[in-house]
């Protein structure tokens, strides 16, 4: 029987075994649902105030916010796109993993403490403490909105793919359906359960992660008697790249713009997290700026413990499976972690069906909870900063402000309804990465300057801002991203004339240079007065609210 007869049929019976357990995976997967539903539903209920809307009441603890942060941040890239990118491309996917880890020193040095200090619910708050409020609020209302758009594509991409799977559905009309649904999921957690259903879904979902990584990483190792080299050596050959599988190049490094692409990735990925909105609206649901801190250390523990796990969980999908497989159910790799699982358990077995089930619904909780975590940071930015400070110029009642949040939820998630529809075949990790450069190249320049220039004015946080929005936004749309390549979204049109797949190389040094220009070149005097404020309440937390 020669090898892709074999595999083939590995396929047919992996199908037919699924279709067998399908009421069993479908119920599972239901009673997940239901049960984040539910704690949505409780939650909702203690949120009375516009500050357990936003803030979650600022009653979470250290332990709890690091739980939730890190349920935030592993999100559907993590799990399904950095597995899939390890399983095709062996080292040069392992490169997610350790960007994505990285960031978070950035995020604890520069970040953690001066915001928790000198914010109340939103990025906007900070920016506009010392600048003109309407246009500085106006400009990170639009700017928390786009990178949550952009990375709400990524996770609507990981929903469709993995019900697919398991519901067995291969035709387009039943994968935009899936994503409608996982849309309307999320409008329901974020209208009814506020910060507080949110925070509470996450703290669940990143144990259940946990859980079921660890279960996973120790099965794959115990298939090779707990040899690592084993493992990589079986990966590497199975994977037809043989020893260049488990060196630099498969990816990035063949051609000098590979090389390029590889830096500018890296770079969006260490300085993105920093300016992502809703990372940073988490930093508000603890009531003090040491427990912003500590929370962090929690999440970088909890982190990189499960950034670990995917280099297992990767090479063994290598290794186990192989990627003619891994690519037969989705071209771009986001598939390889549940297959793994029901490889794990047995194809064909109840025990595959019930471990591929378990560890999808999994995956799903972290769609739902980090997709709801980036609506809840767009529409609040959108009700606090535009709605009540620039529309109504702060005399809306925060009964108005929470109405205007939730139709802001609504309509934010129907158009990621729609985007991520069409973008739904992209590889997931690749998507966040492009979320990352657009908040590293909009919202970190204005974020460091705010901190820490005295100089900085309101021109210089409106050119920084829209700058770096606007030229991350247009070189990702001529990129191969778009256009002019098999996986791209719009694979028959070629508009391309940039060379690279993340624009970070470009947008990131242009937000920060244009940040400087704009309020070099300003004619408006920066209040010394309002920084020195702002100084000593990032610093120590004096009137933090």
């Amino acid at each position: 029987m020669s090898a892709a007869h074999h595999s083939h049929a590995v396929i047919q019976l992996a199908a037919s075994s699924t279709t067998e357990h399908r009421p069993l995976i479908i119920s599972l997967f239901a009673v997940f649902v239901a049960a984040t539903l539910g704690i949505t539903v409780w939650a909702g209920r203690q949120t009375k105030s516009a500050s357990d809307f936003y803030a979650g009441g600022r009653q979470f603890t250290a332990f709890q916010n690091g739980l939730a942060v890190s349920g935030d941040y592993m999100s559907a890239a993590s799990f399904l796109g950095i597995a899939g990118a390890i399983a095709l491309f062996g080292y040069d996917g392992f490169l997610y993993s350790i960007g994505f880890l990285v960031a978070w020193l950035v995020a604890l040095l520069l970040v953690a403490e001066p915001l928790r200090n000198s914010g109340r619910y939103t990025m906007g708050d900070v920016l506009a403490y010392r600048m003109r409020q309407r246009p500085v609020r106006t400009a990170a209302g639009v700017s928390t909105i786009v990178v949550s758009i952009f990375y709400l594509l990524a996770q609507m991409a990981g929903a469709g793919v993995l019900v697919s799977l398991l519901l067995g559905i291969t035709s387009d009309a039943g994968k935009i359906l899936i994503v409608a649904l996982v849309g309307v999921l999320m409008i329901v957690y974020v209208t009814i359960g506020g910060m507080k259903g949110t925070t509470w879904v996450q703290m669940v979902k990143a144990v259940l992660l946990i859980a079921g990584a660890l279960l996973m990483t120790l099965m794959v190792l115990w298939k090779f008697d707990f040899n690592v080299s084993d493992l990589l050596g079986t990966a590497a050959e199975k994977s037809g790249h043989g020893a260049a599988f488990l060196e630099p190049g498969l990816k990035y490094g063949a051609t000098g713009v590979s090389k390029l692409d590889f830096i500018s990735l890296g770079i969006a990925l260490v300085l993105g997290t920093a300016g992502l909105p809703h990372i940073l609206i988490r930093f508000y649901t603890v009531p003090t700026a040491k427990a912003a801190r500590k929370s962090v250390n929690w999440a970088i523990g909890i982190i990189g413990a499960f950034y670990l796990m995917t280099i297992a969980l990767g090479f063994g999908a290598a290794a186990l499976i192989g990627p003619e497989e891994i690519k037969a159910k989705n071209p771009a790799g986001n598939a390889a972690a549940p297959q793994l699982a029901e490889y794990l358990g047995g194809v064909g077995t109840t025990g595959g069906a019930v471990l591929l089930a378990v560890i999808s619904a999994v995956a799903f909780a972290t769609i739902l909870a980090v997709v709801a975590g980036l609506t809840l940071a767009s529409s609040s930015s959108f009700a606090h900063d535009i709605y009540a400070n620039v529309i109504r110029r702060g005399q809306a009642t925060e009964k108005e402000e929470m109405r205007a949040a939730r139709w802001a939820t609504v309509a934010i998630g129907i158009v990621s309804i729609a985007l991520g529809a069409m973008a739904r075949d992209l590889n997931v990790a690749g998507l966040v990465a492009l979320a990352f450069a657009v908040a590293a190249s909009a919202n970190l320049p204005t974020i460091l300057y705010s901190l820490f220039w005295k100089r900085f004015t309101t021109q210089g946080a409106l050119w920084s801002i829209y700058g770096g929005l606007a030229s991350s936004v247009l070189l990702v749309l001529f990129s191969p991203v778009v256009s002019g390549k098999a996986s791209s979204m719009f694979p028959d049109a070629d508009f391309a004339w940039f060379p690279l797949e993340n624009p970070g190389l470009i947008s990131i040094p242009l937000g920060f240079l244009l940040g400087w220009i704009g309020s070099v070149v300003s004619k408006e005097e920066p209040d010394a007065g309002k920084y020195a404020e702002l100084e000593v309440k990032s610093l120590t937390g004096t009137g933090a609210h």
